[in-house]
């Protein structure tokens, strides 16, 4: 990801984190800030099985999980039996799913693929459609952001449907954010065709992934073994305490649900306890907290967040 992408640190600990943790990320930024890019390297960078899709406004159901197929029988009482059976594709039979700019989708068709990724199931419309078990890991989700004049033709989802990505941030591109060493990086990655391969051989691009796979398989066991310790429950209990006694986070302007800051945020910090080559957690990992409160808080308390989780370090280390 270094290779291909200049930039965008925190985009790609998010992707790791979330693969890691096994959780899905949601990405959001103007055009062209390269974060379908991002999502798409990470993708062929696994070795792993993916589906990439491109939402728009009519995205159908079966685009997504397979074909529709008709099957006719002999009915043992005479004529004909009907039935539609579900050919499993995309979503169903992928371990990484990348959905560019989802908020475009279409609500039948986004309704059923927001419960797909939280429940990791699908029961077809038929009666006689087999339960699938997705083997999904992650769901990569882009979006543009969305603003009163429609600049970018997008609705936001609404705070629930959002909640199903554990880990959400907002990216901004070089030039926007005046990080010009960064701009010159990438002209110069881009100045030529070929310097975008890296220069490997073909050998070597074919093993990259299988190694990437197996790093994956290894990280998912670390994972499994993790731990938590005391202290570091309790500073994650504190800045969610400051959150709602001090900063005025309630059930009305933000969505602290107990599944994302009680349980998944656990996983979030024990993936990262395994990316810095760790088998427990220190309080350096509660800066995943800042993934997780992107859009689920307001957006000045957001802000300070990194302050927040500061300072209640900086008294744990004190007392």
């Amino acid at each position: 990801m270094d290779k291909h992408i200049i930039g965008h640190e925190k985009g790609k600990e998010a992707v790791l984190l979330a693969l890691v943790a096994q959780e899905h990320v949601y990405i959001e930024g103007p055009p062209g800030v390269a974060k379908t890019m991002l999502a798409e390297t990470a993708a062929q960078a696994t070795g792993i099985s993916f589906f990439f899709y491109q939402m728009h406004r009519d995205t159908k159901l079966h685009e997504l999980i397979g074909d529709a197929v008709i099957v006719r029988e002999p009915h043992p009482e005479g004529g004909e039996l009907v039935r539609s059976l579900t050919r499993p594709g995309g979503i169903l039979t992928s371990e990484l799913c990348v959905l560019d700019d989802i908020s475009r989708a279409p609500g039948e068709a986004l309704n059923v693929l927001l419960r797909l990724l939280n429940e990791r199931q699908y029961n077809g419309p038929s009666s006689e459609d087999k339960v699938w078990n997705l083997p999904l890991r992650t769901a990569i989700a882009t979006s543009n952001p969305s603003d009163p004049g429609s600049r970018y033709y997008t609705e936001p989802l609404d705070p629930a449907n959002l909640d199903r990505f554990v880990i959400q941030l907002r990216t901004e591109g070089a030039i926007s954010g005046g990080r010009w060493d960064e701009a010159a990086q990438i002209i110069d990655l881009f100045s030529e065709v070929d310097s975008r391969e890296g220069g490997e051989s073909a050998a070597d691009q074919e093993a990259m992934p299988k190694a990437a796979a197996e790093e994956l398989r290894l990280a998912t066991e670390a994972h499994a073994k993790t731990s938590v310790p005391p202290v570091v429950r309790r500073q994650l209990l504190e800045v969610l305490r400051q959150l709602v006694t001090k900063h005025g986070v309630s059930q009305k302007n933000s969505l602290l649900t107990d599944r994302t800051f009680l349980v998944k945020a656990l996983k979030v910090m024990r993936a990262r306890a395994v990316l810095h080559g760790r088998s427990e957690c220190t309080q350096e990992d509660i800066w995943v907290l800042p993934y997780l409160t992107t859009f689920r808080v307001p957006e000045n308390v957001h802000a300070g967040i990194d302050r927040i989780i500061k300072g209640v370090l900086e008294k744990t280390v004190k007392e």
